[in-house]
């Protein structure tokens, strides 16, 4: 446990370090991962009320299992009004949904394509 003089002290380092250059001697910050190439090559959008299981696949993360879940909650439901019923999806969370969002559409054509 860090007393408040350990934490004093610990500052106090921060700040010199940032001030006389001394970062190599600190631990490096934890930097977000780059996006995977394959999920980076990717453009375009995909319609979740018209796409197919294999326009669905084409998402990363999108497996033939999860493709079918898919296409069986927009049986039910009709159709998608909100991109957010998708978290209704086994297996489908919120980062999972974050990293999705920019690639879904609820109008218009499937476009997404792999380069």
């Amino acid at each position: 446990m860090l007393t408040l003089r350990s934490r004093q002290l610990i500052a106090l380092l921060g700040t010199l370090a940032c001030a006389f250059s001394l970062s190599p001697l600190l631990p490096t910050p934890i930097r977000a991962q780059e996006p995977a190439a394959a999920e980076a090559s990717r453009s375009g959008v995909v319609n979740l009320n018209t796409a197919s299981a294999a326009e669905l696949v084409r998402l990363p993360g999108i497996g033939p299992a999860r493709a079918q879940a898919i296409l069986e909650l927009r049986a039910r439901l009709t159709r998608f009004s909100r991109l957010e019923e998708l978290l209704r999806v086994k297996g489908i969370g919120r980062a999972t949904f974050r990293k999705l969002r920019p690639m879904l559409t609820l109008d218009g054509p499937t476009t997404l394509t792999d380069r």
